[in-house]
């Protein structure tokens, strides 16, 4: 129990450190830090309360059903039994890994049980990260278990690696201008509009931030500069000189200076007890307009639409996206939503 109490507090110190405070460095540029408000870390820090119970928004979508892409049920956990440290000895989670993924492709682990496989969870492991961007996660009968808490269901569903699976979100924002190049003004907040690139997800239908998984050895940058070009740009079905052209572009854009909004643990619905998603949401923000005015935005990949969305408090994301939005229109001081009180707050 203490060992377990340990995990936990470890856990939440790294999230809030996470959260609170980060430095970040353009190219060629001196470094700056960007602190997050009070309330911008408690939208995110919640998510890891799992020690006692949940918070009625936060641990939801990791147990939703049926599972996605399955016709498999979650067996059901209540918001106060969510968390480990809750007893609970008659919780019986469902078993279940893809067949996609029990296939051993490239990206993916293999089943606990074989006899070669002896991952080093909580450390990197040659070039696959294992490390939880919230801390150290306990290991229980070999197998990794989620901080966040009890999903219901065990094994990894679509999820290629146990425990951490590391994604990177690129939010590339532009303020929304009228015909004569103005920015506009919501009319009831009187704040500015942020509008951000939105991708409409193949596999689910919902909108969401154009980002993807981190390749073994990958770093975070090449990760948010591949990721967008490949869902938001078609880079895959460009020809050499047409990829050329848009590389050039591309770095412009990325080695500006640029806010990460957050690094830890997603509410993701492929989450299971053993595996889950984490990622590192990072902006990239266009202030005069013309550096994306030269990029074409053209869906492909994982991605069946993309457009320049709004951003508001009435956008529904996929997974905990629209959270990561609202921290960026914060930092931006732009418009979020028409009550004057939900805005950021020192």
């Amino acid at each position: 129990m203490a060992a377990r109490g340990l995990a936990q507090a470890l856990a939440t110190v790294s999230l809030s450190v996470s959260l609170c405070c980060v430095t970040v460095r353009a190219l060629g540029g001196p470094p700056y830090s960007s602190c997050f408000s009070s309330r911008s870390f408690h939208l995110s820090s919640v998510i890891m309360s799992g020690s006692n119970g949940a918070d009625e928004n936060s641990h939801n979508k990791a147990r939703t059903s049926p599972y996605p892409g399955s016709k498999v049920e979650r067996s059901q956990v209540p918001n106060e039994k969510v968390g480990w440290l809750v007893e609970w000895q008659e919780y019986n989670p469902v078993e279940y890994t893809a067949v996609s993924v029990l296939a051993g492709p490239m990206w993916a682990d293999p089943q606990i049980s074989e006899r070669n496989f002896s991952p080093k969870f909580n450390e990197k492991d040659g070039h696959v990260e294992r490390k939880s961007q919230n801390g150290l996660y306990e290991i229980e009968n070999g197998r990794p278990r989620n901080p966040a808490g009890r999903t219901g269901l065990v094994g990894r569903g679509l999820l290629g690696r146990w425990g951490p699976n590391h994604a990177a979100d690129p939010i590339i924002t532009r303020w929304k201008r009228d015909s004569s190049g103005n920015k506009v003004i919501h009319p009831h907040s009187g704040k500015n509009i942020l509008q951000f690139v939105a991708i409409k997800r193949k596999d689910c239908g919902e909108w969401a931030i154009p980002g993807g998984m981190v390749d073994p050895g990958e770093k975070i940058s090449a990760t948010l500069k591949r990721e967008f070009g490949e869902e938001a740009m078609n880079s895959l079905q460009k020809s050499t000189a047409e990829k050329q052209e848009m590389e050039e572009q591309l770095h412009k854009l990325f080695s500006q200076e640029h806010l990460v909004v957050y690094k830890g643990y997603v509410d993701d619905p492929r989450n299971t007890d053993n595996a889950w998603m984490e990622t590192e949401a990072v902006n990239y923000h266009d202030e005069t307009g013309e550096t994306m005015d030269n990029l074409a935005l053209e869906a492909g990949d994982d991605a069946g639409k993309v457009k320049w969305v709004d951003i508001s408090d009435k956008l529904k994301l996929y997974a905990s996206h629209s959270q990561f939005i609202k921290l960026v229109a914060e930092k931006r001081g732009a418009h979020w939503s028409e009550d004057s009180d939900t805005g950021c707050h020192g």
